[in-house]
């Protein structure tokens, strides 16, 4: 990475980012412009360049830098809420297809993921989501504390009564995934440029014309923005209101084991899944940290209504610093350097309260973990919206402008899938799924121009 304004000097901690060549040069003209390098970004380009489409690709620092590099690694359909499960579905179908595809071995195992309850309220709740998704034909199902002893030996006895078991569901490497798309995305014939911020948008006839970058300007037909946690900022600069948060999640990874579990296991204080390299990755699930910034006020009335605090238990905190930044940047022209030019990768440092909680309950419940060296720790920022759904869908405020953003933590799993059914709705082709779930109108005024 270059250039004095990237704020990130704990990235180099950060593990295994794998590098993409950028292409040579800007384009002059692009049939489709797509706004950040994360998994969705990235996704919806592989997609639509496998479809024929010219396709720019542009980030403003590196593919796979932020979020989608620090993520779980969870490929599931389980626990999903409903309007979620047929691209969970869709895309847990062309996971175990991608490496062959990408020709790139990327970890994608089915190892079967479990939710596991502590009580018998927590056991209802997942028969109850059972009942609810049994008929899109996930192969979930239920299991009492010997069979889930089975599935996960060396629990310890009494720490659950149970859980809900998903066979088919399984792990991929986050930070090898994106960058296997890219490259593989370029080699179809997409244009990818990193260090290459997008500073705004013109248009013509009250359509999207073309992209306005640090580099210089493309003409485009559509811009799909996949920008995370940064894609409320960009919209507010567009006079749209996305309602949408940034959510610290605190992750932490061990040396290589022997002897661990293979399935991964989520339960109420952690969660933890196998890595290809033999090592575990551990989080604390439903550990999150909102940041208090001028979003967070304007859009509580919208939030505080559709959250489910019973999936995401939500404390937030007063960053000064973040308050600054957030309220300077509200604003800015197209002739001048961006917020996205300032920080180029979102590097939070992680809550040490909350991987510390995590680990004294996994080992509390498991006794492998007792004792166990750390290598690292690392926070990533989630885009989240107020129903923890996310939005794929034109904006019709704005012709030719689209979004794939507010993934709410669930983006990587449902990647496959999210940027095909992006690519879809650019093309005008038959949508993998239903978008109506996904529709920007559902947040009602909120969703609407400044």
């Amino acid at each position: 990475m270059s250039g004095s304004s990237v704020n990130n000097n704990r990235l180099a901690m950060y593990p295994h980012i794998q590098t993409v060549d950028s292409s040579p040069k800007l384009p002059e003209e692009t049939d489709v412009t797509v706004i950040g390098g994360g998994i969705i970004g990235v996704s919806t380009a592989w997609a639509l360049s496998r479809a024929g489409v010219r396709t720019t690709l542009l980030e403003k620092g590196v593919i796979a830098g932020e979020q989608s590099s620090r993520n779980w690694g969870w490929c599931r359909t389980m626990g999903r809420d409903e309007r979620e499960i047929p691209l969970a579905m869709a895309s847990l179908a062309r996971w175990p297809e991608l490496a062959a595809e990408l020709s790139e071995e990327i970890g994608f195992k089915r190892t079967g993921i479990l939710y596991a309850c502590r009580d018998e309220t927590e056991l209802t709740q997942q028969r109850d989501w059972l009942a609810r998704a049994s008929h899109y034909g996930v192969s979930s199902r239920l299991l009492d504390a010997a069979e889930l002893a089975r599935y996960m030996p060396g629990i310890e006895p009494g720490a659950f009564v149970g859980a809900l078991y998903t066979p088919d569901d399984g792990r991929a490497e986050p930070d090898v995934v994106a960058p296997a798309m890219a490259r593989s995305a370029m080699r179809l014939g997409a244009t990818l440029l990193q260090q290459c911020a997008v500073r705004g948008i013109e248009t013509q006839s009250g359509r999207v014309h073309a992209v306005v970058t640090e580099r210089g300007r493309v003409r485009t037909q559509a811009v799909v923005l996949a920008g995370g946690a940064w894609s409320s900022l960009f919209c507010r600069h567009l006079g749209i209101r996305l309602p949408q948060l940034k959510v610290l999640g605190s992750v932490m990874r061990t040396p290589p084991m022997t002897g661990g579990p293979e399935a991964a296991l989520g339960t109420s204080g952690f969660s933890f899944r196998k890595r290809a390299d033999g090592g575990y990755t551990i989080a604390h699930r439903g550990g999150t940290l909102a940041p208090i910034v001028p979003d967070s006020f304007r859009y509580l009335r919208d939030f505080l209504p559709m959250m489910r605090t019973s999936r995401e238990e939500f404390r937030l905190r007063l960053d000064a610093r973040l308050w600054q930044e957030a309220w300077h940047h509200r604003r800015w022209s197209n002739d001048d350097i961006s917020p996205f030019e300032r920080e180029r990768v979102l590097d939070p440092m992680p809550s040490s309260r909350v991987l510390k909680e995590a680990m004294r309950q996994i080992s509390d419940a498991v006794p492998f973990f007792r004792n166990i060296e750390i290598a690292q720790r690392w926070g990533g920022l989630i885009d989240v919206t107020p129903d923890s759904v996310p939005v794929i869908d034109s904006i019709n405020t704005l012709p030719g402008f689209y979004l794939a953003t507010g993934f709410s933590g669930h983006g990587f799993g449902t990647a496959p899938g999210a940027g095909q059914l992006m690519a879809d709705l650019v093309t005008g082709s038959t949508p993998l799924v239903d978008p109506e779930p996904y529709r920007f109108s559902r947040f009602g005024k909120t969703g609407s121009k400044v």
